[in-house]
């Protein structure tokens, strides 16, 4: 196995000493697999998809568009 060094901030270090049972490398290395897992699904749907960059932007604003306009 490989050594991963991970920066936190003094305020989530401070946390996650107050559960010393817990071992954080578990946690981290299991929240990294599950996203993992999570853009490989993704690449492989969007490997099936004959939507170019072009087109996504464009959906993505009108769907923006749509959102704002429903708020205000």
């Amino acid at each position: 196995m490989v050594n991963v060094t991970l920066t936190v901030s003094a305020d989530l270090k401070k946390k996650m000493e107050a559960f010393p049972e817990i071992n954080w490398s578990e946690i981290a290395r299991q929240a990294i697999n599950r996203k993992i897992q999570e853009l490989l699904i993704l690449r492989s749907i969007t490997a099936k998809s004959k939507l170019t960059e072009a087109d996504v932007k464009e959906i993505g604003d009108r769907i923006k568009k749509a959102v704002a306009e429903k708020h205000m």
